[in-house]
């Protein structure tokens, strides 16, 4: 079972670069069904759950190909229209490929995804998203299969969800007439897979914002596009700095989509100062207690974010306050950061955690992707070693994690 081993200690200095966004990527990779030709994007992280979209795109007839970090995905001749289970289970986030399958094949079948086990994450937005541009949906024990030619349609969604909106999108694009979503997600990465549809020719407006607008174009073609930044894998490096101490930039990241972490990181008593494409963090001293941590949809405080600001936390003097207002079961780092020998008390929602001097090394397992980050977080600021396992959900989402914070001088290394 491979494994991290970290010697913390050691303060983190010089420059990192943030990889792409994961949770730009995916659906992105997802878009690519529906151009009938050959799309190239750039910046894709290689990270497991991109490899088992790649293996998705591949079962559904694509031609998928990466060099370095660029993908290339040829889709002119898809024979499939089915995710089996076992690569539906490879990441819980595959069911972004029904809208994109229904909309070019006009008939798809799914399984229930995979991934991270963070508590309910119903599907059922979807569902009623794709059912209102007209698909006919039956459940066939796990499975789910959706039938029929789609229109636009009127989308309202009762809560602003990111996976739902990114669904209601590919389907929309690939509709007859115009669709409007209503209350749609507003996170960064919206934005980021808007502007690849239009690449691809799509008719749409409004990503960023409540509203969103696709004009059904029919056909669309392939088309190039360069994936944004990972904001979350920017927030856990400012969180490992703020843990650890130290001065380092992080670049290659838009400060603007990080404003409430870097609030909280400056009112923690680190120095942060931004640029038009990076982010410099300076933290010298024990870190204070902050005003609640509220998570929420974006603009708000990201979910992604909470459990490596708790780590940070942990260490330091004041007491921090955090609510989780998105995700049920997302405070199962806590036991093992309580392990190391913080102090964090957790009734339903709400954790609180009280600072405390000094953080020791434990040996310490991740259970989910943000979670087993924070563990990271929280090793560089102890004393002595510490070896965290559970490495297949941290590779989810960081590429080469161990890699660039040893170029930072932290110790760390990944066993076999």
């Amino acid at each position: 079972m491979s494994a991290f081993l970290v010697e913390g200690g050691n303060r983190l200095t010089g420059s990192v670069r943030v990889h792409g966004a994961k949770n730009s990527v995916l659906p992105i990779l997802a878009a690519a069904i529906l151009g009938e030709g050959e799309s190239v994007i750039h910046n894709c992280p290689d990270l497991s759950d991109v490899a088992a979209s790649l293996e998705i795109l591949r079962h559904l007839g694509c031609k998928a190909v990466r060099e370095g970090d660029t993908i290339t995905v040829d889709a002119s001749h898809l024979t499939r229209c089915d995710v089996p289970d076992e690569l539906m289970r490879e990441m819980r986030s595959s069911v972004i490929f029904l809208g994109a399958i229904l909309g070019r094949m006009g008939e798809a079948t799914l399984c229930t995804p995979g991934g991270c086990e963070l508590g309910p994450r119903p599907i059922d937005l979807h569902l009623a998203a794709i059912r209102t541009l007209g698909a006919g949906i039956e459940e066939r024990g796990s499975a789910l299969h959706c039938t029929g030619a789609l229109t636009g349609g009127d989308i309202v969604l009762s809560i602003p969800s990111v996976g739902a909106t990114e669904n209601a999108m590919l389907a929309a694009a690939a509709a007859d007439g115009t669709t409007t979503i209503t209350n749609a997600a507003r996170e960064p990465e919206i934005v980021d897979l808007q502007n690849f549809l239009l690449a691809m020719g799509a008719k749409i407006r409004g990503a960023g914002s409540s509203v969103i607008t696709i004009e059904g174009a029919g056909r669309l073609h392939g088309g190039e596009h360069t994936v944004m930044a990972d904001r979350i894998v920017a927030a856990t490096y400012l969180t490992a700095v703020a843990a650890a101490g130290g001065d380092v930039d992080v670049t290659g990241c838009d400060y603007a989509y990080l404003s409430t972490v870097t609030a909280a990181l400056a009112e923690s008593g680190c120095a942060v100062k931004s640029g038009r494409d990076h982010i410099r963090i300076r933290c010298d001293g024990p870190l204070k207690g902050v005003r609640p941590v509220r998570t929420a949809p974006y603009p708000g405080f990201p979910t992604d974010a909470q459990a490596p600001l708790m780590a940070a936390l942990c260490k330091g003097t004041g007491t921090s306050v955090f609510v989780e207002n998105i995700f049920e079961s997302r405070y199962r780092h806590v036991d093992e950061l309580s392990r190391m020998g913080a102090d964090i008390r957790v009734e339903g929602k709400v954790a609180v955690v009280c600072g405390v001097p000094r953080l020791h090394g434990a040996a310490v397992k991740s259970s989910d992707l943000r979670g087993g980050a924070a563990l990271v977080v929280a090793a560089l600021g102890a004393e002595g070693r510490s070896e965290i396992t559970g490495l297949h959900h941290i590779d989810r989402g960081y590429h080469d994690l161990e890699l660039a914070l040893r170029s930072l001088g932290a110790e760390i290394v990944r066993t076999a």
